[in-house]
């Protein structure tokens, strides 16, 4: 009963590893949706099942003994009680503690085993945080839609959408992202008729965007990065769209920027982890003298993070030995 449980749970996905004391990943498992709080309480159970039961059958046990489990999860849902989620995992095998810790927390983790530094996750939300002694020191933003995620794929999705609406009737100027969000929602441009003095493709894509749930916009986000990068002619629209996305993700982190706390920038989620020129803007930004000559690392989750922490309350050392065995372990359960 040495092996350990720990779950990275989003809100698009849920990664589960079974390692033991000495670091080593022994199975990986994927599960849906693991917030129980966009998601629903029964989906997020559901998520962490599937996701323990795939990195039980790739270890070639249907069950097991486990000694502890970590699930690092998004935004406001680790506010959830671990005793809620803990009688699911006793029937699949957990015999003892369940800790619940923030997704930033493992994000930053996934980058580095050191114990101080700062993260900076842009997904469909955005968020900043300080990290000292291994714990979230300070943290700013990732207030949600309605009262922040500056920069985030929310933020540049709304912006996208603004842009076009306001291009469709004259208060704004013509932009490649209108055919571009036209065709995301399906609608034809060429549409002549006129409905109380709108066009009536300017009047379904009104509709079409209101049918969406606020956080949906996100979805929109990638039409900014392609039509900037348009090869043929980059979109100034766009292009500035992203640059204030950077500014505010500069500034994000720059709030929790701390003169004596030193270390390295972990960058995360879809926004920051791909190589665009917004990632580099934000990167060389980086602001203060705190953060002179700090070296930021890109990551695709906080799966490594989340067995970081879990190896962390089980009461294990993570140094530079054990970290590199986490990650090389779970890279060749996980495949190319």
């Amino acid at each position: 009963m040495q092996n350990i449980l720990a779950f990275d749970a989003g809100g698009t996905s849920t990664r589960a590893v079974i390692l033991d004391r000495l670091g080593s990943c022994l199975g990986y498992g994927r599960g849906g949706s693991g917030n129980p709080v966009s998601s629903g309480f029964a989906v997020a159970l559901a998520s962490l099942r599937g996701a323990l039961e795939g990195a039980a059958a790739q270890l070639g046990a249907a069950s097991g003994g486990y000694s502890s489990a970590v699930i690092a999860m998004a935004g406001s849902s680790v506010h959830t009680s671990a005793d809620l989620l803990s009688g699911e995992l006793a029937a699949l095998g957990l015999r003892g503690s369940l800790v619940i810790e923030a997704d930033l927390l493992a994000t930053f983790f996934s980058g580095t085993f050191h114990d101080q530094g700062y993260a900076l996750v842009a997904g469909t939300g955005a968020v900043g945080a300080r990290i000292k002694d291994g714990r979230l020191d300070a943290v700013a933003d990732g207030m949600g839609w309605l009262l922040g995620d500056a920069g985030s794929g929310f933020w540049i999705g709304h912006h996208v959408v603004r842009a076009v609406t306001a291009a469709v009737d004259g208060r704004g100027p013509r932009t490649l992202l209108t055919a571009a969000l036209m065709d995301a929602l399906g609608i034809d441009p060429g549409l002549a008729a006129i409905i109380q003095g709108r066009p009536a493709a300017a009047q379904q894509m009104v509709d079409a965007l209101y049918d969406l749930r606020p956080v949906e916009l996100a979805r929109f986000a990638p039409l900014a990065f392609e039509a900037a990068q348009n090869k043929s002619a980059p979109d100034p629209v766009a292009r500035e769209i992203l640059e204030g996305a950077a500014r505010a993700l500069s500034a994000t982190l720059g709030a929790v920027i701390d003169p004596s706390t030193r270390g390295p920038v972990v960058f995360g989620g879809s926004i920051l982890s791909r190589d665009s020129p917004l990632a580099s803007s934000v990167k060389r930004s980086l602001p203060g003298p705190a953060l002179e000559g700090a070296g930021v690392i890109r990551v695709a989750d906080g799966v490594v993070g989340a067995a970081v922490l879990a190896l962390r309350h089980a009461g294990v050392t993570v140094d530079a030995a054990v970290y590199s065995r986490i990650g090389n372990t779970l890279a060749a359960l996980r495949g190319p």
